[in-house]
């Protein structure tokens, strides 16, 4: 069951979004079995390709795609699936883990600038500039008054983006504790999966609280119209990916894309 319209979900500018207004599951009502969900990703993923090539061969918009969200909340996953059926060609994922020495000796977006789309190409950030006002806030290495000042540098750096062609579609990955909680068991009960586990995920589950305040703030300062946050149910792995993937898919429908005209006449062109 594919969103047609996703503006329950979209967190709408300079108003304080509530998480917990946001449900975690699918719609419970008509929703499909695992094999049409299965069936309805494939034929979005068909649609993003035709999408993706025609944006690579034109060249005059870009698209970056944020996903954010708690620990388990399935970037990887949601990436690895939505984008199987895509050509390698333009596009790029890019994660984003503890700055190095470098890093922190620059500005907080000079590292994120640097892996941003150009025209023609299509990036998906696992992670972002947004962990610099998330980890940052809620372990207490920047105040509100710094965290207030990345917020007007994101919006920003974002607009500048809008101004060179490029769309920022933003998806937090929504999930509850409770799913949370199963999926780590799962890879504590995965040997095969223990190296996905870092003393993080168990010490910033225990901030829950804390990280679900600072998301809110976060999405709340940082929704406009031309960068939207979408808020992603994603305690079903299924419905999460096919919901993401019909919203790129409008994404670069709304772009209007159109493939560019041959480089010279192609009716002179004689094979033998």
């Amino acid at each position: 069951m594919q969103p047609k319209d996703f503006t329950p979900w979209y967190v709408s500018p300079q108003s304080k979004c509530q998480l917990s207004d946001f449900d975690t599951e699918p719609p419970s009502k008509g929703l499909p079995s695992g094999s049409q969900l299965e069936e309805q990703l494939v034929e979005l993923g068909e649609k993003l390709n035709k999408l993706q090539s025609t944006l690579h061969a034109a060249k005059t918009r870009g698209l970056l795609v944020v996903f954010q969200g708690m620990d388990t909340a399935g970037k990887d996953g949601v990436i690895r699936s939505v984008f199987t059926h895509i050509s390698p060609l333009g596009v790029r994922a890019e994660a984003f883990g503890v700055p190095t020495e470098l890093e922190t000796r620059h500005d907080f977006l000079w590292c994120i600038h640097a892996k941003a789309p150009a025209r023609g190409e299509m990036v998906i950030f696992n992670r972002s500039h947004y962990e610099d006002v998330l980890v940052t806030r809620v372990r207490g290495w920047i105040d509100e008054k710094t965290c207030q000042k990345r917020y007007d540098n994101i919006l920003h750096f974002e607009s500048l983006l809008q101004d060179a062609g490029i769309s920022v579609l933003k998806c937090y990955l929504h999930i509850s504790k409770s799913e949370q909680k199963k999926r780590l068991q799962a890879r504590l009960d995965d040997p095969r999966k223990h190296w996905k586990l870092q003393p993080s995920d168990f010490d910033d589950r225990a901030l829950w609280p804390q990280f679900t305040q600072a998301y809110e703030a976060a999405l709340s300062a940082t929704s406009t119209p031309e960068s939207p946050w979408y808020v992603v149910p994603a305690d079903n792995k299924s419905y999460r990916d096919i919901f993401v993937a019909g919203l790129i898919v409008q994404t670069l429908e709304n772009m209007k894309l159109k493939t560019p005209q041959p480089a010279f006449d192609l009716s002179k062109v004689q094979l033998v």
